[in-house]
Order: structure tokens, then sequence, then C-alpha cells
């Protein structure tokens, strides 16, 4: 099995092209901007082969799709990217099926990007074929199935990473910088809470992509979706969730597909959550951080969230989005700060060569594991985690109890998740 050299550019191959791989190519853009040579994306495989040419060459394939998303900061609103446009020098192949992409000996590792259902499927027969794998979060549609992803990395020595972004934004990356110098002090409690959407509530199909509110396709609604990435948040910055108590509601099954200009050209019934309300408490003792989490793609009217998403309280002062607090009155933007205090060496590790978009920052993080035969940080094993916190919530609801996230990563709990495992064979 041929190992990646130390400078030698791993060469990708991507599965699925639909419209987040903008958000995907842009990072991968952006760090040969900064002089990180890291890639060259040789293969681009999808069940349509008009949607990998959308995106090899300027000039060939269909019109590019418009974003789903208002907001160009957000991972759907990326501008569209062909791969030409960031690398001129070679021309990615099109593959028909992912079998014939493996067999032609032209990729080291492969970005998967393709829906949810078939992350466990396909990142399995991609880890057992000897390439590295990135996958879109969350990691699986189950815990079983992510479990069989981590295995077959495990068992073939690849690295999996899970493009899970947050952890690499310059909020999340500046919030644990200030943790570490004790600019907060402990964490005592903690609020990620957003009431309705801007563009999905209070009844659109979430990003035109009507698996999303399938059970067996999507694992859950936001509790799933959104839980990954509000799980990886807490995990990061204030530490391992240990019990879940939640409940899960369906307010507005019935969501519809939108032309630009309003009109409903599809409608579908959900069989999953579109609004959870939670409360972690964290494995830190009876005194530990505590806290509430709620994401809901209902809600008519207004959004109401809070600044940045996310607010943590310490025993020194608060920290609300990117706005810290201390007890003396004293209030500062963490930028500021990260500008004014952090050394060099704490400058260049959050933010190598100044590159600051999180999916370039995650995709060097994925090529330095794979140069020197490690994981990420955002590996397939902390993923699992994630998606454990995640699946805690609609464990909880479920059960209307209380839940360890630890039995819900061990498999012990998993009523909630036993049609979506029997689904796939994996009961």
């Amino acid at each position: 099995m041929a190992e990646v050299g130390e400078t030698t550019p791993i060469r990708v191959g991507v599965v699925g092209c639909g419209r987040i791989l903008n958000a995907h190519f842009r990072g991968i853009a952006l760090l040969r901007e900064a002089g990180f040579d890291e890639f060259r994306v040789t293969a681009l495989v999808a069940r349509n082969r008009d949607d990998a040419l959308r995106f090899r060459k300027r000039g060939e394939g269909p019109t590019p799709r418009p974003p789903v998303a208002a907001n160009p900061e957000d991972s759907l609103g990326a501008p569209h990217r062909y791969v030409s446009d960031f690398q001129p020098e070679e021309e990615a192949l099109v593959y028909d099926s992912v079998e014939e992409m493996l067999a032609s000996g032209t990729v080291d590792a492969v970005i998967l990007t393709a829906s949810l259902p078939v992350h466990h499927t396909i990142g399995v027969q991609v880890l057992q074929a000897g390439k590295h794998l990135m996958v879109e979060k969350p990691l699986a549609v189950s815990i079983r199935a992510g479990q069989a992803l981590v295995d077959a990395a495990e068992a073939g020595g690849r690295s999996l990473g899970v493009m899970e972004m947050v952890r690499y934004a310059p909020p999340q990356r500046m919030a644990r910088w200030a943790l570490d110098r004790g600019l907060l002090g402990d964490v005592q409690m903690v609020a990620a809470v957003n009431l309705s959407t801007g563009e999905w509530s209070p009844d659109r199909v979430v990003a035109d992509t009507p698996w999303r509110h399938r059970l067996v396709e999507a694992g859950g609604g936001p509790s799933i979706d959104i839980g990954v990435h509000i799980a990886h948040r807490l995990r990061y910055l204030v530490g391992e969730v240990d019990t879940m108590t939640a409940v899960m509601r369906t307010y507005d099954p019935q969501r519809e597909v939108r032309d630009p200009d309003g009109t409903v050209h599809d409608t579908i019934t959900a069989d999953v959550d579109d609004a959870f309300f939670a409360i972690p408490e964290f494995a830190l003792g009876p005194n530990g951080p505590a806290g509430m989490l709620s994401f809901t793609w209902s809600g008519h009217g207004a959004p109401t969230g809070l600044p940045g998403g996310l607010t943590l309280y310490g025993t020194r002062g608060s920290l609300q989005g990117t706005t810290l607090t201390s007890d003396d009155g004293t209030v500062a933007e963490l930028a500021d700060l990260f500008a004014r205090d952090a050394t060099d060496d704490e400058r260049e590790a959050a933010f190598p060569r100044g590159v600051r978009d999180s999916f370039g920052l995650a995709y060097l993080d994925w090529a330095r594991a794979i140069r020197h035969g490690g994981q990420p940080e955002t590996s397939g094993a902390d993923a699992l985690k994630d998606l454990a916190t995640a699946f805690a919530i609609c464990e909880a609801a479920h059960a209307r109890r209380p839940v360890r996230v630890a039995d819900v990563l061990s498999g012990s709990v998993r009523a909630y998740q036993q049609p979506i495992d029997q689904h796939y064979g994996l009961d």
C-alpha cells in the first residue's frame, strides 16, 4: 500500500458533488493561496455525471446551481468554484462509480460529501481500499454506522477526518485560547439557543434536501444535523457531557420546497424533530457545568438566538459569542484580545500562515495527519463522541428520562436508533 510522501501533493477524489462542495473547494483554494500545496483534486464521482462536470472546469458542464443559503459565510452559501480555478496544472478525471475511481490508482484519499445515508457504506469501502477519508458531518446516520467507519480506519491504519469545521472557526479557536489563559476561570454555565431560522422556518425543506427530514436518512432533525455542531463546541470548550435530558417536537411536519420566487414545487412529510430542548450536565462532579441547548427549524415569526449561538459563564466572567465580560466590568472583543496578547506561536498554532477559513484549516490538519501517520483533531473517533452526544438528545427524549452519553456511545442505550440500524442491517 503506497504511502503519501512528505512533500508530494495528496491526490484526492471527491464523491458527491453537491452545493456543500463549494465550501470544501474554497478551503483548499485558500490553502494554496497561503502556500500550502497539500492537495491535487484528481477525481470527481457523482450519481449524475453532469453534477461532477459542473465542478471540473470553467466553461464545461451545466450551469452552477444557486446557493441555498443567502449568507455567503454559511457553508451552503459559498460561491461556486471549479477545480480549474484553483488547480490549473491538472484536470480532474470524472468517474461513474466509486469502484471505478478506487480501481484507477489515481487517488490517495477521498473527500466524501455525499448525503448522510451513504457515509458508512461508501466510507467503509474507501477505507478498506486503503484510502484516507474526509467525510462531511455528521459522521454517520447512527452510532453503529459511525463505529463501522472508525473500526475500518483503525484496522487499515488510515486517517479518518470529519468536516466538523466549527472547531477551526476563529470564534472557537480564540475562545479556546481565552479559556486556556484563564480569562473566564472555570466554566459553570452554558447556553446554546436558536429558536427559528431566517431561511428554513417555519416549514421549508432545509437546504432543499428532503432527506434531512427522514429518520432513516438523517438520523434526526436539528437534534443531529445541528446537534453535532453544538456537541463539538461544548466538548471542545467545556468538556465531555455526562448526562442529557431532553424533549423533541415536530411542530411543522409538512415541509415545502420552494423556488427562489416562492413558488412551491414539492412537499414532504417529516418524521424527525424540527425542534429540540435539552439540558446537558458535564462530567465534572455534582457542581460541574450544566446548561441549556435548543435549536429549531420550526418557529413562526422572528428568530431568537444568543450572540454567536453560544454563551459561557465562568468563575471570572462570561463569553457571549465573541464578547468577553470580566468580573471587574471590563468588556472586550476576543479578536482584540487575541491580536494584543497571543504569542506568535499561539497565533501560528491557531491560524497557520494567517489562514482563517475553517474548511481550509480542517484540510491542513487532515493533510498533516495523513503525512505523519496520525489522526486530525476532528478524527472519526472524536466525531463519534459528538454523534453520541447529539443522539443522547434523541434517546433522552424518546425514553422520557435522562440518559448518559457513555451509554449511547457504547450502544447500551439505542432504542431511538433501532429502526435506523434495522434499515441498514446494523441491528
